[in-house]
């Protein structure tokens, strides 16, 4: 399985496989049948709190990705129910909203989710 990122806001194509909307809120200016989204476990996002201290500050993105990392460790068997059920599919593609294409929170879980795969 090959896990891969991208904008909500990008068109979809083909080679994005299943894509899994991995945003607690839906994406604004976005409609359902244009982001072609095949799950939205909303659930695996970062909580409210997290995501409002966070506001996308890379000043905060080292601390950020640790306390995502340990809300995800909290709730692993979301993730492990996203990995079941979800990442069986040859390429999966984690959509998101976030602007920074450098510091959000699709590029922890991807991370985390790589490394479940790999145990």
């Amino acid at each position: 399985m090959t896990i891969l990122l991208k904008r909500v806001y990008e068109p979809a194509e083909p080679n994005d496989g299943y894509r899994i909307l991995v945003d607690r809120l839906w994406p604004r200016g976005v409609s359902k049948s244009l982001a072609h989204i095949d799950s939205w476990p909303k659930e695996i996002a970062p909580s409210t709190a997290l995501r409002k201290w966070f506001g996308h500050d890379p000043l905060k993105w080292t601390e950020f990705r640790d306390r995502y990392l340990e809300e995800l460790h909290r709730n692993a068997e979301v993730a492990a129910q996203l990995i079941d059920h979800d990442m069986h599919h040859g390429v999966v593609t984690l959509v998101y909203s976030a602007k920074d294409m450098k510091h959000n929170h699709a590029i922890v879980l991807k991370e985390y989710l790589e490394s479940l795969k790999l145990k």
